[in-house]
């Protein structure tokens, strides 16, 4: 299973949505969605987190985002080293987008994933497919209003 993913957002916070695509062989699936007042990082982490709540059994799934912050955060341990500090960065700085992650390092003890990182606005066709997804959310899908900052 290959999943892809991208997050947009118009100003930062500002309205925003979310791009995904799953890829079983071939057979597609896209989702996308948007939310009145969120950041582009959320948005990057719901794309992940729709695609990887699709998966109706555990799949082996190897995910493709434009984001470093997920894919550093997933492969370098950096996530689970905030969790493990309470959900701190550091000594002062407290982890942002914590309801989020703890949904996405739930989905992903489901799975076994992968992570690879790819260039955004380059020349993966799902990725920029993703992206159209999500600006095109923005303007066009009725707008999530509970979206927390």
């Amino acid at each position: 299973m290959e999943i892809y993913t991208d997050g947009a957002c118009s100003g930062n916070p500002g309205p925003g949505g979310y791009g995904t695509i799953l890829k079983y062989g071939p057979h597609e699936k896209e989702l996308s969605g948007a939310y009145d007042n969120t950041t582009n990082n959320r948005m990057e982490l719901m794309a992940v987190i729709k695609g990887l709540e699709s998966l109706k059994e555990p799949c082996q799934v190897t995910l493709y985002s434009d984001s470093k912050y997920i894919v550093d955060a997933m492969t370098k341990g950096w996530v689970t080293r905030w969790r493990s500090r309470g959900w701190m960065r550091n000594d002062k700085e407290r982890a942002k987008n914590v309801d989020l992650w703890e949904r996405v390092l739930q989905l992903s003890d489901r799975h076994r994933v992968r992570w690879v990182w790819v260039k955004g606005h380059a020349d993966n066709e799902f990725n920029n497919r993703c992206d159209r997804l999500a600006v095109e959310a923005i303007k066009h899908k009725p707008r999530i209003m509970d979206n927390p900052q």
